[in-house]
């Protein structure tokens, strides 16, 4: 089964920061570039069926950004999933201090 969830990062990566994050265990997210408040962000979309929950893969994800320096997770977005698992089970779940909340 299949789980969805979006991570936007706290800015714009480069091809480097990139290509380390598919290295670190994102290469199955979609890495695009948004504009939100005139500054530009990362969105990594996921649609993974690697991991047994989702949160795990959330929490798989959080710790791949983890790996590149300097880099945060401003925002976690999560739709609801086809198994009908919520995103409060998730993100309690894959909580444990990482900055899954909006940066202030």
């Amino acid at each position: 089964m299949g789980y969805e969830f979006t991570l936007f990062l706290s800015r714009e990566i480069t091809d480097d920061e990139s290509a380390a994050l598919q290295t670190a265990g994102c290469a199955g997210a979609a890495i695009t570039t948004d504009s939100y408040m005139a500054n530009s962000v990362t969105r990594l979309d996921f649609d993974t069926s690697e991991a047994p929950t989702l949160a795990e893969a959330i929490q798989s994800a959080l710790d791949s950004v983890k790996t590149v320096p300097d880099l945060t997770v401003a925002s976690l977005e999560v739709p609801p999933q086809p198994n009908g698992e919520t995103d409060a089970e998730a993100a309690g779940s894959a909580s444990s201090g990482d900055p899954a909340e909006p940066a202030s």
